[in-house]
């Protein structure tokens, strides 16, 4: 299935064999270190600057069936955030992995997202829109 929205992966994980359970990893956009009047320039257009992770939650694909809902919780931790890095795990024997085993992934994910490797995820912007980053 080709992800092209926020229900389409709702869909996709519906669909899996096992039951999933969605990681999510909210960033926030920021002048890198060391930036230049380029580079800042860019960054206060809207363009450029780098990603800093800033919360991170993972729910059932149930709980956040909605994206507005994602949304509405983020807002109940006071963090701001850009962007929402999206991936997801299996159960197995026909149950989800619980929020214990989602810790792990989370924390993985969460590194190479600071390592600048995003490949992997989904990104969603605030208003729920899936967009690409390079």
């Amino acid at each position: 299935m080709n992800i092209e929205s926020y229900t389409d992966l709702i869909q996709a994980a519906a669909m899996q064999d096992e039951p999933q359970r969605l990681l999510f990893v909210f960033a926030k956009a920021e002048l890198p270190n060391g930036y230049t009047d380029g580079q800042k320039n860019n960054f206060e257009q809207g363009m450029g600057g780098a990603l800093a992770p800033v919360l991170c939650v993972d729910k059932l694909p149930d709980e956040v069936a909605e994206f507005n809902v994602l949304v509405a919780e983020s807002q109940h931790t006071g963090v701001d955030w850009d962007i929402a890095f999206v991936s997801a795990i299996g159960g197995r024997g026909s149950f989800a992995p619980n929020s214990d085993e989602a810790a792990q992934p989370l924390k993985m994910m969460t590194e190479k997202i600071q390592g600048g490797m995003i490949a992997d995820f989904l990104t969603f912007n605030r208003q729920g829109e899936l967009v690409e980053l390079y």
